[in-house]
């Protein structure tokens, strides 16, 4: 298809969040899906090594324009959104599903140790989680899971680049020491 990659480009600028694959394909039925993703991957390479001001990043299932790591800060200062400000109940909570779901509220609980129903709510209502249906067991418990907007806000590419427990629980210890050099 003749200019797919300029196409394909003022969609990314336009759509309000990633743009899957699929997406584009609807809009561009007479691409196909190689072409399209070979496409991408010619952008994202481009505006990488281009090394400006912003690149094209694979994002909770789409393709998305974001700022470069190192200008995120001062893009914040001129935007400032408000902050998205989670509670430590509400990131733990967050943290249960993402990695245990599918998952039901009693599972929660049982894993906190607290009644979860108002964090729960809290986080349906900032859409980083989601209702997935019911369980069908003895009082058809709601499951949940986290949602595309979760994988944008924590910038995942999917549920795998989570960090393992492994890389969290070296992040809780403290750096080592070199060779020489005595605690205080």
């Amino acid at each position: 298809m003749e200019n797919l990659k300029a196409i394909i480009e003022s969609l990314l600028l336009v759509a309000a969040a990633p743009l899957a694959v699929d997406r584009i394909q609807a809009l561009l039925p007479q691409a196909d899906s190689r072409e399209i993703r070979a496409v991408l991957q010619r952008l994202a390479s481009e505006y990488s090594e281009r090394n400006g001001g912003f690149v094209i990043r694979e994002v909770a299932g789409g393709y998305q324009f974001r700022t470069q790591p190192q200008y995120r800060e001062v893009v914040k200062k001129m935007l400032q959104p408000s902050p998205v400000r989670l509670s430590r109940a509400a990131l733990e909570t967050l943290a249960i599903i993402a990695y245990k779901q599918p998952i039901i509220r009693h599972d929660i609980e049982q894993i906190r140790g607290v009644d979860s129903g108002g964090i729960l709510r809290m986080l349906l209502d900032r859409k980083l989680v989601r209702v997935l249906g019911r369980r069908e067991i003895p009082g058809r418990p709601i499951i949940y899971a986290t949602t595309r907007q979760f994988l944008e806000l924590f910038d995942l590419k999917d549920l795998r680049d989570l960090p393992s427990p492994k890389e969290i629980e070296e992040l809780g210890r403290p750096p080592r020491q070199a060779d020489g050099e005595s605690a205080s």
